[in-house]
């Protein structure tokens, strides 16, 4: 079963297999990409909502990734339903390619090549160079901001 980012409806991805999103994806479609969806349910796609446990789960691979800070709840639902259906998670995002990795869900990219390697982000603050375990704004030391970064 082919689990659907936004980025399938937005590329008119299609298959013969059998499919199912979320509702949340519609939310963030526009245009003729909203028909695409709702063509797609009346045709038998597959509408799910996610167990609690499960979105947990992914929100917790998200943090030990360092991805949770750049993934929506869309994001993490969309995961969590790949998980849960055993599904291939068909989506562009990089963030989620990385988390369904680490959980070991497969994906299929649509319109760029897909992760080459599952990464560990660190936060790094641009002035001193300290490393935190945890996304913020400002760093507590010297004030500078602090980005995600690839440690490799």
């Amino acid at each position: 079963m082919y689990i659907l980012d936004s980025s399938a409806f937005i590329h008119d991805f299609h298959t013969t297999e059998q499919m199912a999103t979320i509702p949340l994806v519609r939310e963030e479609l526009e245009g003729e990409t909203v028909y695409r969806y709702d063509a797609m349910e009346g045709s038998g796609m597959h509408v799910h909502i996610p167990n609690g446990d499960t979105v947990e789960k992914v929100r917790r691979a998200a943090k030990e990734s360092g991805d949770l800070d750049v993934l929506s709840d869309t994001d993490i639902r969309l995961v969590a339903t790949s998980f849960e259906l055993d599904g291939v998670l068909v989506t562009d995002d990089y963030a989620m390619q990385n988390v369904a990795e680490r959980l070991g869900v497969t994906v299929e990219a649509i319109a760029r090549d897909g992760i080459e390697e599952a990464r560990e982000w660190i936060h790094q603050c641009q002035g001193c160079g300290r490393e935190f375990d945890e996304p913020q704004d400002r760093c507590v030391i010297c004030g500078s901001d602090v980005t995600r970064k690839n440690p490799n």
